[in-house]
């Protein structure tokens, strides 16, 4: 394989294994083994360090409105082709964890594809998006402004359940 091909292959491991240790130091807490939550934690900090170095060594990181396209394409990609045959299959399959996991990202996928448009347009215009709070439902993913609904409009948990990121 080519450099091209390997530095892809590893941004994906390496992507994919930071996620996967974030998940792992969640349940490594709620198991009652927070200094092996810390160490999941500080190896997905790592991983993090490596997908980066590599992303860059392919040049996948430009300019912010070049960004933008690529993320409008994805989440594009993703709403539009990707999950909704990913979502028919867990139906007929009978996989009800799947099913409602794609739904859902399907969903979100749509809303950040549509936020990513407003933020490109705003780029293009030559500003910023408003300074506003957003927050993450952490079921889900939904990602909304200014504040949270009394439900999640994706997956219907309560407001409790959405965070503030800064």
């Amino acid at each position: 394989m080519s450099t091209k091909e390997n530095l892809a292959g590893a941004f994906a491991g390496e992507s994919q294994a930071n996620r996967k240790y974030l998940a792992f130091a969640k349940q490594a807490e709620v198991d009652g083994f927070p200094q092996v939550a810390k160490l999941f934690r500080a190896a997905a900090h790592a991983e993090t360090i490596h997908a980066h170095a590599h992303l860059r060594a392919m040049g996948g990181i430009k300019k912010t409105a070049e960004n933008l396209v690529e993320a409008i394409e994805g989440e594009g990609f993703e709403f539009q082709q990707m999950y909704p045959p990913y979502l028919e299959e867990a139906q007929k399959e009978g996989d009800k964890m799947a099913e409602i996991s794609f739904r859902n990202a399907l969903a979100v996928e749509e809303i950040h594809h549509d936020l990513y448009q407003k933020a490109a347009a705003a780029v293009k215009a030559g500003g910023d998006l408003a300074a506003r709070p957003v927050y993450v439902c952490e079921v889900c993913g939904n990602t909304v402004y200014d504040g949270v609904p009394d439900k999640c409009q994706v997956c219907g948990v309560p407001k409790e359940r959405f965070t503030l990121i800064n």
